[in-house]
């Protein structure tokens, strides 16, 4: 009788089991719960981008500040300037919409709910991911007004109608880039509520 094969006297009987195969390991592992690359990528340049415009925008409020002040004196101890009341309409616009992504982005636009704050988390994101559509739906609207204009004031010289009588383009111009940072950041802010109404990471 060949005992070659059989194990040695009081040695304990192997127990290992046949290692998982790859079909069942990958079945095992959780499903990913990740956003898309490039949607990641793209969330993330956006916020950075209206960070950094945001912050500097900000700026814009003490220089509109500086105008009227100026225009105080100058009515009160000099010739009154023509420029004034213009130059601090037009800081006004772009410091109201250069930091319109940045104000997005940081939760601090007006918001009328009467029952969205007791909502979870969950349920405000996916009402959320619907009402947004109807924000990027407006801003691409008002973007193709806004890009018209541009287009008819850089085409016809347009002025303003006052004695000062500026160039219309510039302002704008800046218009139309904080219209389209703000639906930069609206879409930005879809990804976000899909991401949080379907627990993937972002």
């Amino acid at each position: 009788m060949d005992k070659s094969a059989a194990p040695p006297s009081g040695a304990p009987a192997s127990t290992a089991s046949p290692s998982a195969s790859p079909s069942t390991t990958a079945s095992a592992m959780p499903p990913n719960k990740s956003m898309p690359r490039a949607i990641k990528l793209f969330v993330k340049f956006v916020d950075r981008m209206n960070h950094g415009v945001g912050l500097i925008a900000m700026y814009l409020i003490f220089v509109m500040m500086g105008v009227l002040l100026y225009s105080s004196i100058s009515k009160s101890f000099f010739t009154p300037s023509l420029w004034t009341l213009e130059v601090a309409q037009f800081t006004m616009v772009a410091y109201y919409l250069l930091g319109g992504g940045y104000s997005m982005q940081m939760g601090a636009h007006v918001r009328m709910d009467l029952a969205y704050g007791r909502w979870s988390p969950k349920a405000q994101a996916r009402v959320d991911t619907v009402t947004v559509l109807f924000m990027i739906f407006f801003l691409c609207v008002l973007l193709y007004g806004g890009l018209s204009s541009t287009q008819y004031a850089i085409k016809y010289g347009e002025t303003s109608r006052s004695i000062w009588s500026p160039k219309m383009w510039p302002i704008k111009v800046i218009m139309d880039i904080g219209i389209f940072l703000t639906l930069l950041q609206a879409i930005a802010f879809f990804f976000k509520n899909i991401a949080a109404a379907t627990d993937r990471e972002l």
